[in-house]
């Protein structure tokens, strides 16, 4: 049999595609069980969407944003939620915006996605993991108008279209089936691909000197990224400590662009340094009798994570203000506004949530999800050099791109 079209992949990205593709349509996957890296999203509970105005989703992608514009403004949030409800499930929103099946269960999600491709009479394979695509050119007039015909082997036997969708996800949760394997088979193709990255993950310090302060968090912290000397990135967001490395949205969201010895510049308190010094400043000269400990724990830090600064400044508990040397306040402004760490290495992709990297988009028209380089051959969700914020944003990018790639495959 010739199918139509073949999906490879069946995450979110490559179940709404089957679901909008029309036709004979093949849907492959190398797992046994479908969706099991949805499944895990969200602790389980599915954070499938992110609330807000469309506009606001476009900057939570990096710099590949306005890639994704055609497929978000064609299926936004909202539509998600609909295409949902119009399934009888329900949506609710925390307070961080993050959007939720009523039931929590990512199960109920992923049941309607899956029903929805048997209602539209998708052929569906599980256990079928892809390991090579050929492709064999077809006169054009013989062949209705298609110029190449696909073979896909898989472990099992080999499959036959006239179009292929890959969505096969990135390299990260490798147990849940998105190993990255199918980027060496597109590179034989062909295909442009970027490096992969580990995305959505802490990052590891040298020398990290603040493990004793596992789970002291800051709200709106500044972050600032240094290559060769050059700050490159900033960002601002939520950080916690951990044992082992730092973390938190403002960490993991800002990991895209991290790389091993790059450095990190740290303002703990989030407010300009200037301000923060000549305030300071004044707190400190108003306080001439009282100890430096007892000014500066009235700062909106933690009380542990002073004890230390004042430690790494050479600050004592006793030492009063009007004998504190200009020397030690400004070691201590610095520690708190720039505190430098220097990167060992991102958490792996075991640990990573997405991946930088993939699919080069250049190569791909964001229009219609179709390589530019290969004719008939279309992509969806993170197998694309795409990754989004924490908190639905990666799930979002890959319903809209699927259901967009599966609409122009089937034209």
């Amino acid at each position: 049999m010739i199918y139509d079209i073949i999906i490879i992949g069946a995450g979110p990205a490559g179940l709404m595609a089957s679901i909008f593709s029309k036709g004979k349509v093949l849907l492959l996957d190398g797992n046994q069980n479908l969706g099991r890296k949805l499944l895990t999203t969200g602790a389980g509970q599915c954070n499938f969407t992110h609330a807000g105005d469309i506009n606001e989703f476009l900057t939570k992608y990096g710099k590949n944003g306005r890639f994704l514009k055609a497929a978000l403004y064609n299926f936004n949030n909202k539509d998600t939620v609909d295409f949902f409800l119009e399934n009888d499930i329900e949506s609710i929103e925390n307070e961080n915006g993050k959007i939720f099946p009523k039931s929590l269960k990512s199960t109920d999600i992923l049941d309607v996605l899956i029903g929805k491709c048997k209602e539209n009479n998708i052929s569906i394979k599980s256990d079928r993991k892809v390991k090579e695509i050929n492709i064999k050119e077809i006169d054009a007039d013989d062949f209705n108008q298609t110029r190449n015909l696909f073979y896909v082997k898989t472990n099992k036997e080999c499959f036959t279209a006239k179009k292929i969708i890959v969505a096969t996800g990135g390299k990260s949760f490798d147990q849940t089936g998105s190993d990255g394997s199918m980027f060496s088979i597109l590179e034989e193709l062909g295909i442009s691909v970027e490096s992969l990255y580990p995305s959505l993950t802490p990052i590891y310090v040298k020398n990290y000197k603040l493990a004793h302060l596992s789970g002291i968090a800051f709200k709106n912290a500044i972050v600032n990224l240094y290559r060769d000397n050059k700050k490159i990135e900033s960002n601002i967001g939520d950080i916690l400590l951990t044992h082992k490395n730092i973390s938190g949205p403002g960490i993991l969201d800002f990991s895209r662009y991290v790389r091993n010895n790059d450095l990190l510049k740290i303002n703990f308190i989030g407010v300009n340094e200037n301000v923060f010094r000549n305030e300071l400043k004044v707190n400190i000269d108003s306080g001439k009798d009282k100890t430096v400990k007892s000014v500066v724990r009235q700062l909106d830090l933690p009380n542990r994570f002073i004890d230390q600064i004042l430690e790494e400044s050479n600050i004592s508990s006793e030492l009063n203000c009007s004998s504190l040397k200009k020397s030690q306040f400004s070691e201590f402004v610095e520690k708190v506004c720039n505190y430098n760490m220097t990167v060992e290495c991102l958490g792996n992709f075991n640990i990573a949530m997405a991946t930088t990297g993939g699919v080069k988009l250049s190569s791909v028209n964001k229009k219609t999800m179709e390589s530019k380089e290969i004719k008939n051959i279309y992509f969806a969700g993170e197998v694309l050099d795409i990754d989004g914020d924490t908190g639905g944003y990666n799930i979002q990018a890959a319903f809209s791109t699927g259901r967009l790639a599966g609409i122009n495959a089937s034209k």
